[in-house]
């Protein structure tokens, strides 16, 4: 196996890979780029609401918050 020796060919042995694979695969990784887009950007979302921004406005207040959180048990 050839030494890769520049950033250019480390990136082309991956666009190689990517243009040799079947459909088969094509399609996987559509499928585990799709579930990473949900997990990320959508799930997100609804079930982690910026939670500090309700308890307080400014960022001072903020850090005081989370300063208190943390001194508790």
């Amino acid at each position: 196996m050839a030494k890769i020796s520049t950033v250019k060919d480390f990136f082309m042995m991956y666009v190689d890979g990517f243009k040799t694979m079947s459909k088969t695969s094509k399609l996987l990784w559509v499928i585990i780029l799709v579930k990473l887009f949900i997990m990320f950007a959508i799930l997100k979302v609804f079930f982690f609401p910026n939670f500090l921004n309700s308890v307080a406005s400014t960022e001072e207040e903020k850090a005081e918050y989370v300063i208190e959180k943390l001194i508790q048990d």
